[in-house]
């Protein structure tokens, strides 16, 4: 499936680099949620959300997916309005 929209430069949070460098299985749930936010599945949202996402998607605005799994901890994956940057990180590190 192909990209919705240009992420820019992917980066992330202290936090989330520290997990992912000790982390295999966090690491590969960062990868996979790269690629979902991507392509528009912006995860864990509430339908208000994901329709805010849509419409921030057609208008060029900022994009937020969240995404759990299997009890390794929650992150966010935001893309700026420009789409010069994809930042993944924690919620407590917003």
């Amino acid at each position: 499936m192909a990209d919705k929209f240009p992420m820019g430069r992917l980066v992330t949070t202290a936090g989330v680099n520290d997990r992912a460098a000790s982390d295999e299985a966090f690491a590969k749930f960062v990868r996979k949620s790269l690629q979902r936010h991507s392509q528009g599945d912006w995860g864990d949202l509430s339908a208000e959300d994901k329709r805010e996402n849509e419409f921030s998607l057609a208008k060029g605005f900022r994009l937020l997916s969240a995404y759990e799994h299997n009890g390794l901890p929650k992150i966010w994956i935001i893309t700026e309005a420009d789409r010069s940057v994809t930042t993944v990180l924690f919620p407590d590190e917003y």
